[in-house]
């Protein structure tokens, strides 16, 4: 073991050290044993907290490597750092760290026979090889923590718990039993009636053995002579190993049906030879010992043989491992298949060595079709043409003379129709599709399928130089070949660069681009009330321009800045507005406010039903998913989405039914665009102005996967395709008279008895949280886990089985609500859980502060605003997040209190800003209630990130991402 020492030196100098440090925590927690050790290799395990099955790394003295089987992808890992540093302690020699026998229990598996078959117990043998029953499930005493069970379980264990839940006294089903086995291939602590046993990974298959007697050709079907005895149904028992049966179906579960004999005359050797043992010759292994069946050929000689065959873009081939030509036997998973003549001297090494190369040349495998499409057909196409074996099939089509392709650019219409045409042409004649032509050329392809079969070589220069615009002009095309106004602009910079005369129409999109400033002054309608003030001119003037240019926008103005006016200024008639419930009375109040000329109608409720004669039509998104085929057959003038992040998901159907409405001119209306994802940028977009960031999967790969990276250059490109299209002015920027708005953390100290509380639903939820996250699970199954932790930070009472009338959190909140109230204030308190509200409300009536409440239940929405907005109303109002963080103007408060903080900061400024907008006179607090060592804490940093997304895409700042597996995985250290 001399090179033992230079292998840990090395690893110790090239592991990070944060990560040696980690090891050297595990090394003094005793954490490292041998499990086995050799000349060349050691095999340590490493028990590594919140994983149930303990790493193993193993160490190569010799070749001065290493390897751990932990899904890091930093290498050294900690567990690698840890084994090093436990053999260092023993200097040259491994003997620092105890076997693992020694020190870990383990989990033995005793199976028993029964009249009907198997039965199984479960103990625990400690290193000491004391053994106890394990009563109950593996999970259970797992739970209890290594102190209560110093067990270090493997990963069968852990499968195979699940399948036997608890108990272990009746006999396991077929199904169980097999299952279970299956688990426990490999595991070394199986006992079969008290005797040492190995679990196979075998199917033991029966045999068929082909002989003559007399004129007859006898076939015998019988047990594998292996077997000692049938313990289970299905299962039987190999010398030392237990080995699950196969062609039950056949041999009979306890192989009650053999042996099987049949007999077949002299008449029918042929049907036996062509179809009986072919057939059976693909279910098991058959000695053929008979004169009569055909010929030996000797010179036949194995070869490899593919089947071509192509269906639209889309290649199939069929490899087949062969005897002569043509074919007269097939080998199928090393079986003989006869088809015609003789019968070969196999030649299993020649058969091999085929299959090797068959694998290295084309990653196929005999007996097995695969069908190729996109990249990967074309690089197939590319390897046969080189490939040095037998070709059948569809050959000449699809690997025979290349065929050249030249670009042909077509631009026709008028200033308010442009239509593009564009395709390639073949060096034979015809033509081909330009869309396949850029597919094959994204995916990296150096070949395109053509109708018919066949393949053209791509024009790689000219597309490298200009593929890209094609992709996205492409990307805005109708079926019919119009081309979206949007796009006008990148397909003037095509025909520029290809010598084509520009598009008719692009002139009249200068100012857009060159602007806003340049965009000229709309009128405004002549029955508008409202005095609009300069920058809401400039957004009508905007939105007026794109819908005369056939273009939709998005307003993401700050929230409180008159989105709505704007929007009712630059409307043409007949309109949609569609809405959240909650705001649906204020867009009629203010139209009859600021557009009375406008004759309005409310499509909503059971009896709804759209009038033919009114010039705006308000709904909801509910009714929008219910009814989108009935909107959808209306055609409109205009389509406003207000609080337009409700089409945030793509996926959703609210957004499949807005990306239907047929409407020339389309506005999204948001404070916040831009929430978590920058796929949410990419829905308002492809509503407002379709194929303008292209498609999902294009977007993704050009924007947001880049921008997530931290590409500037991506991000700059995003910022220079979406400006025309998005027009956003913060209230700091175009408001100055709004007074000061200012944001404080009230930070609470838990008692004792709230942070037990506390403590132990982390200790749970960490637990089922990282499970999860590393198992594959899904980000929002993480999330309604970790809404436990933060219930528990904000009240005990929202704890299952915990009861408490205040907590820490509620105190301090009454308490700063008394001092507000009594120097004259009105005060906002949102919460996203309506039953913490329900905490709230006896603790405001005990102190005799009056308050009013607004949540998903209230009916009479328009009636509690008005009475917090008087003057002599409540100097409180209570609020879910959801039902009050939109379309509300509650100016009269000035302090608005954020119980449990979300990682959204978006979700938290719409909230904050039902006080701070124009109509504010005083000066707005904004307090967010923040229990100390908490998981809360970590959500304030992560809403950094989170903000950082929204200023990367729309204000210019730095690379952002979404809300990861890895973010959820940092709230939980």
């Amino acid at each position: 073991m001399t090179a033992v020492p230079t292998l840990l030196e090395r690893i110790r100098k090239v592991c990070r050290p944060g990560l040696w440090s980690q090891g050297v925590n595990l090394a003094r927690a005793q954490a490292v044993a041998i499990e086995s050790q050799s000349e060349s290799e050691i095999v340590l395990r490493v028990k590594a907290p919140g994983r149930a099955v303990a790493p193993t790394v193993v160490l190569y003295p010799g070749e001065g490597e290493w390897e751990c089987d932990c899904p890091s992808r930093v290498n050294p890992c900690e567990h690698v750092a840890a084994a090093a540093i436990a053999l260092g302690q023993g200097e040259t020699t491994p003997e620092a760290a105890p076997p693992t026998t020694r020190v870990w229990g383990r989990l033995v598996y005793r199976f028993s026979r029964a009249e009907e078959g198997l039965r199984v117990a479960r103990a625990i043998v400690t290193g000491d090889g004391t053994e106890c029953p394990l009563e109950g499930t593996l999970a259970s005493v797992l739970a209890r923590g290594a102190d209560q069970a110093p067990l270090q379980p493997e990963q069968h264990d852990l499968l195979a718990d699940r399948l036997l839940e608890r108990g272990g006294r009746a006999v396991l089903a077929a199904d169980k039993l097999d299952a279970l086995l299956r688990v426990l291939v490999g595991a070394r602590d199986v006992t079969l009636d008290g005797r040492q046993v190995a679990v196979s990974d075998e199917e033991v298959l029966p045999q068929a053995i082909v002989e003559d007697q007399g004129d007859e050709v006898v076939l015998t079907i019988r047990r594998d002579p292996r077997i000692t005895g049938v313990v289970s149904p299905g299962i039987a028992l190999c010398g030392d190993a237990l080995c699950r049966l196969g062609e039950l179906s056949l041999a009979g579960g306890w192989l009650q049906h053999l042996p099987s004999v049949l007999r077949f005359p002299q008449s029918q050797v042929g049907e036996l030879s062509t179809r009986v043992l072919p057939d059976l010759a693909r279910r098991m292994a058959v000695d053929v010992r008979s004169r009569r069946l055909p010929r030996i050929d000797r010179g036949l000689r194995p070869r490899v043989l593919l089947e071509l065959s192509q269906v639209a873009g889309s290649l199939s081939v069929l490899p087949k491992l062969v005897y002569g030509a043509p074919p007269a036997v097939r080998i199928d998973d090393g079986r003989m298949v006869y088809l015609r003549g003789g019968v070969p001297m196999r030649d299993e090494p020649a058969e091999r060595r085929l299959v090797q190369q068959l694998r290295d040349e084309l990653s196929l495998v005999p007996g097995r079709r695969a069908t190729f499409t996109g990249a990967d057909a074309a690089q197939l196409v590319d390897r046969l043409r080189r490939w040095r074996g037998d070709l059948g099939g569809d050959v000449a089509g699809i690997v025979g003379n290349q065929v050249r392709l030249v670009p042909h650019l077509r631009v026709t219409g008028d200033a308010t129709d442009v239509r593009l045409e564009l395709d390639f042409g073949k060096s034979d004649g015809g033509h081909v599709d330009a869309g396949a032509v850029v597919r094959a050329w994204q995916e990296g392809l150096g070949l395109v399928p053509l109708e018919g079969g066949g393949w053209a070589t791509l024009p790689q220069a000219w597309l490298d130089r200009h593929g890209q615009q094609v992709a996205d002009l492409l990307a805005a095309r109708q079926a019919d070949g119009r081309i979206a106004a949007h796009a006008l602009p990148a397909l003037g910079v095509l025909c520029a660069e290809l010598d084509h005369p520009p598009p008719p129409g692009l002139d009249r999109l200068a100012p857009l681009f060159a602007g806003f400033e340049r965009v000229p002054e709309a009128p405004l309608p002549s029955d508008l009330t409202a005095e609009l003030r300069p920058y809401q001119r400039q957004g009508v003037s905007w939105l007026a321009f794109l819908r005369g240019a056939g273009l939709g926008g998005v307003l993401a103005d700050d929230m409180g800045l008159g989105k709505t006016v704007q929007a009712l200024c630059a409307l043409a008639t007949p309109a949609l507005v569609v809405s959240p419930t909650s705001v649906l009375p204020n867009w009629e109040a203010e139209l009859v406010r600021f557009r009375p000329g406008l004759r309005v109608a409310s499509y909503h409720g059971p009896g709804r039903q759209l009038t033919g004669d009114a010039d705006v039509v308000l709904t909801s998104y509910a009714i929008l998913r219910l009814d989108a085929a009935r909107l959808s057959e209306k055609k409109w003038a205009t389509v406003i989405l207000d609080e337009a992040q409700a089409i945030k998901n793509p996926d959703s159907q609210v957004a499949r039914a807005a990306y239907a409405l047929p409407a020339p001119f389309r506005v999204a209306l948001t404070g916040t665009p831009l929430e978590n994802r920058l796929e949410e940028l990419w829905s308002l977009l492809h509503f407002t102005n379709p194929g303008l960031l292209g498609g999902r999967r294009d977007f993704d790969d050009r924007f947001g996967r880049p921008i997530a990276d931290g590409d500037s250059q991506a991000l700059d490109r995003l910022r220079q395709r979406i400006r025309p299209f998005v027009l956003r002015r913060l209230k700091r920027d175009v408001a100055p008279e709004l007074p000061p708005r200012t944001e404080m953390v009230l930070s609470v100290a838990l008692d004792e008895r709230e942070r037990s509380i506390y403590d132990a639903v982390f200790a749970a939820t960490r637990a089922e949280v990282v499970a999860l996250l590393e198992s594959g699970g899904s980000v929002m199954k993480a999330l309604e886990a970790l809404l436990r932790l933060r219930q528990a930070a904000c009240h005990p009472a929202l704890v299952p089985g915990q009861q408490a009338r205040s907590s820490s959190k509620l105190e301090r909140l009454v308490e700063v609500l008394e001092t507000a109230v009594a120097d004259g204030h009105k005060a906002l308190v949102f919460s996203q859980w309506t039953s913490l509200l329900d905490l709230v409300e006896p603790a405001l009536r005990d102190v005799g502060i009056t308050f009013c409440r607004l949540d998903g239940s209230t009916k009479n929405r328009g009636d509690v605003v008005a009475g917090f907005q008087d003057a002599a109303g409540p100097p409180v109002m209570l609020l879910s997040l959801k039902a009050g963080g939109t379309g509300l103007n509650l100016t009269a408060a000035d302090h608005v209190f954020l119980l449990d903080p979300w990682w959204n900061p978006a979700v938290e400024a719409q909230a904050a800003d039902r006080a701070h907008r124009i109509g504010q006179q005083r000066p707005v607090f904004i307090n967010r209630l923040v229990a100390l060592g908490t998981v809360e804490e970590k959500i304030l940093k992560m809403q950094e990130k989170k903000r950082a997304l929204f200023e990367a895409a729309l204000d210019g700042g730095g690379a952002a991402a979404g809300l990861t597996r890895e973010d959820l995985l940092a709230l939980m250290q």
